[in-house]
């Protein structure tokens, strides 16, 4: 939706083996081919490593946290793409409610891990209104592929977190030298 206004996008997937599959990262590139087609141009795409640093949150933190923390993270390393790649904003596929990450209080509290503005084209939009425009660019059939999700992600994660909770988790890590790490370990794809 946002390349089709002009903008120009580099599509990020945060890698997050050994906690999901192989498969799952070649559903991510897949999907990335499939947004070049629907962009009518070539996007920059990036791969972050991205399962040592649930590895040390988990050690480390509440368990009904990691979400939260997952979010905040990937929001820091994004913002150092961001710098890398002179991106002003980022974009994010978010709509409210449909996972524990994406309720109103978490939205708050991991948007303020970035100082960039962050642009939720659906976050007004139901699951059916999603999949009728994944349909139309020709991603639904590609996120519908077989696949393993996130298998560190708690059984009953945080609906509604604060910061301070936030910031007293990520206290028990370096979240900074995680982030850093990430970003340096991002690879652009072809």
């Amino acid at each position: 939706m946002m390349a089709r206004q002009g903008m120009d996008i580099v599509l990020v997937h945060f890698d997050n083996r050994p906690f999901t599959s192989d498969a799952e990262v070649d559903k991510a590139k897949k999907l990335m081919e499939q947004l070049d087609r629907a962009a009518g141009r070539k996007l920059v795409k990036v791969l972050v490593p991205h399962g040592a640093t649930q590895t040390e949150v988990a050690k480390n933190c509440r368990s009904n946290m990691q979400c939260v923390l997952c979010r905040r993270t990937m929001f820091r390393v994004t913002e150092r793409l961001a710098r890398r790649y002179g991106a002003g904003a980022i974009i994010t596929g978010e709509s409210m409610g449909q996972v524990a990450s994406q309720t109103l209080a978490n939205i708050l509290v991991e948007e303020r891990a970035t100082a960039l503005p962050i642009l939720r084209p659906l976050i007004g939009l139901d699951k059916v209104e999603i999949e009728r425009i994944a349909k139309e660019i020709g991603t639904y059939e590609i996120s519908t592929l077989p696949g393993l999700c996130c298998t560190i992600a708690p059984k009953k994660p945080s609906t509604y977190s604060n910061l301070g909770s936030a910031l007293e988790e990520e206290a028990k890590v370096d979240i900074e030298a995680l982030a850093d790490d990430e970003a340096a370990g991002a690879v652009e794809l072809e």
